[in-house]
């Protein structure tokens, strides 16, 4: 069976605009993947708080922040110390680039980490618009 002109037309048309759009899709900022990715690199006493070390990324134009707590893992009859930190929006890079931040925990006044402290440092992004908390990450350090 023979095909005509036009058929042949239309059929190297529709594949070329397939083409195309593929092509424009793959190279769009817009159309990449989320990238928000969170670790903990290194956990260190600061007295009375806690130091931390981290490796982030966000999308361009993101409104998030980190929010980072530190729990100390406690004895029996000891009360636990508990310390907090933000990286507000305005102290981060947000470019779907990797980067690195450092943060430091305070105590707010009620109680202090000691050297030989076991602490659970918890991380992740939230969005103080809607109150979204996301991409969590752990990590168990000695002090």
């Amino acid at each position: 069976m023979k095909t005509s002109p036009t058929v042949r037309r239309l059929a190297g048309t529709g594949a070329a605009v397939l083409l195309l759009g593929a092509g424009a899709l793959a190279t769009a900022p817009s159309a990449a993947a989320k990238n928000y990715s969170l670790a903990i690199d290194k956990v260190a006493l600061k007295a009375p708080g806690v130091l931390v070390d981290i490796t982030y990324s966000c999308d361009e134009g993101s409104v998030n922040w980190v929010v980072a707590n530190a729990d100390e893992l406690p004895d029996q009859g000891h009360n636990e110390t508990n310390a907090a930190g933000i990286l507000k929006t305005d102290k981060l890079v947000c470019d779907y680039n990797t980067h690195t931040a450092r943060m430091y925990l305070t105590t707010g006044g009620v109680g202090a980490f000691e050297k030989g402290d076991k602490v659970k440092v918890s991380l992740h992004y939230f969005d103080p618009n809607d109150g979204f908390s996301g991409v969590r990450k752990e990590k168990t350090a000695v002090l």
